[in-house]
C-alpha cells in the first residue's frame, strides 16, 4: 500500500507543491494510501454561497444543478465552486481505514460520522447524484470520499437525526467562534441572523453577552425575522439589505444610540456585504466573516477607507470543540431544536 502525506499533498495534481484545498485539480482515485480513510457517502451538505451560486447559474433547474456538481467534480476531483472557491460537508460510513492509522484514530469500519474539513480539499467521486434538496442545500448522493489523516470528523450522535446533525454541523465554527468572542455586557450584531448558522450565533451570542449585553438580529426580509422573534434570542430586529452600508449603518447607529456595536458577525451567502459590518462596528470591536461570499479585499481596503482600527477575522470554519458546542445547542433550545427538525431533518 502506498504512502501518504499527513496534509494530503500526495493526491495533489496540479499545481503540485500545494495543499489539497488551494490546488486546482486532485486525485480522486477511490484506492487508499496508508494513512486515508475512505467513506462511502451518503450525502453532501453544499456551502450555501456555493449553492447560492449553482443553483442560479442552473435557473434552479435540478437536472442543471447535478449537471454542475458532477462537472467540478470531474474537473478538479473534488467539490470545490470555482465560482466562490468553497465546498462544504458530508456524512458517510467509514469502509476502510489505512493501517498507519490503526491506535491513531477511535473510528472503525461502519461508524457513521461527518467531515468537519471542507469538500473543497476532499478527494471526491460522485457515481450518481440521487436526490437535490435546494431548500436545505443538501445532495444525496451514491459515491465515496476520502478523508485525509489531518482531517477532522465527528461521529454523527444518536439523539439527532443525520441530516439535522450535518446540517448544524457545516456550521459548526460559526456558533463556536462567537462564544469565544461575545464578552459578557458586549453589543452585538448578527448580518444574516435569520439563516441556519445566523440562529446558531444569535444563541450563543445571547448567552454569552448574558443580561447587560445586547444582541441585534438583522436580516433582509420581516417575515424571516418574525419566524427568529419566536426564538427570543435577540433584544432589537432590524430589517434591512446588507448589501447597503451606509443604511445599515445608521439603523444600527440609531438602535445604539450612536455607540455602534463590540461584535458583528457575518453570516450572509451573498456578495458585498463587508462594510456594512465594518461600519457597524465600533472603533477596537470586532468583525467576524464567517460568510465564504466575503471579498476580503473589500473589507481590507474598505475598512481603510472609512478610517475604521477594527479587528478583521476570517471565518475559520474550525474551532476546538465547535462540533460539540453546535450539537449542544439543539439539546439546550427546544425551540430552536423543533425549527431546525422542521427545516433540515
Amino acid at each position: 500500500m502506498k504512502k501518504g502525506n499527513i496534509f494530503g499533498t500526495h493526491r495533489v495534481i496540479e499545481p503540485k507543491g500545494v495543499l489539497p484545498q488551494p490546488a486546482l485539480k486532485i486525485d480522486n482515485t477511490m484506492e487508499i494510501y496508508d494513512n486515508e480513510i475512505l467513506i462511502n457517502v451518503k450525502t453532501l451538505n453544499i456551502d450555501a454561497a456555493s449553492f447560492t451560486q449553482i443553483s442560479k447559474q442552473a435557473e434552479g433547474n435540478e437536472e442543471k444543478i447535478k449537471e454542475i456538481m458532477l462537472g467540478i467534480v470531474k474537473e478538479r476531483g473534488k467539490h470545490q465552486n470555482p465560482v466562490t472557491g468553497s465546498g462544504g460537508m458530508l456524512i458517510g460510513i467509514v469502509e476502510q481505514i489505512g493501517p498507519t492509522l490503526e491506535g491513531k484514530t477511535d473510528l472503525k469500519v461502519g461508524d457513521k460520522i461527518a467531515t468537519l474539513v471542507s469538500l473543497s480539499l476532499t478527494p471526491l467521486f460522485i457515481e450518481e447524484i440521487l436526490e437535490v434538496r435546494k431548500d436545505i442545500d443538501q445532495v444525496d448522493i451514491k459515491g465515496k470520499a476520502i478523508l485525509f489523516e489531518s482531517g477532522i470528523y465527528a461521529k454523527l450522535p444518536d439523539d439527532i437525526p443525520e441530516n439535522l446533525a450535518l446540517s448544524v454541523l457545516d456550521v459548526a465554527g460559526a456558533p463556536a467562534q462567537t462564544q469565544k468572542l461575545v464578552k459578557k455586557g458586549h453589543t452585538v450584531l448578527i448580518l444574516g441572523a435569520a439563516g441556519k448558522s445566523g440562529i446558531l450565533c444569535l444563541y450563543e451570542a445571547k448567552k454569552m453577552a448574558g443580561p447587560s449585553g445586547r444582541v441585534i438580529c438583522l436580516d433582509y426580509s420581516e417575515k424571516s425575522l418574525e419566524n427568529v422573534k419566536k426564538l427570543e434570542l435577540a433584544d432589537d430586529y432590524i430589517v434591512a439589505d446588507a448589501t447597503d452600508g451606509v443604511g445599515v449603518y445608521s439603523k444600527v447607529m440609531e438602535i445604539t444610540d450612536g455607540k455602534l456595536c463590540d461584535t458583528v458577525i457575518v453570516n450572509v451567502n451573498i456578495q458585498n456585504c463587508e462594510m456594512s459590518a465594518i461600519l457597524s462596528t465600533k472603533e477596537g470591536g470586532t468583525v467576524y466573516f464567517f460568510s465564504m461570499a466575503t471579498n476580503f479585499t473589500s473589507a481590507s481596503l474598505g475598512a481603510e477607507g472609512v478610517y475604521k482600527d477594527v479587528t478583521m477575522m476570517i471565518g475559520n470554519g474550525y474551532c476546538k470543540g465547535h462540533a460539540e458546542t453546535a450539537l449542544q445547542i439543539l439539546r439546550e433550545s427546544e425551540k430552536i431544536r423543533k425549527m431546525y427538525t422542521e427545516l433540515y431533518a
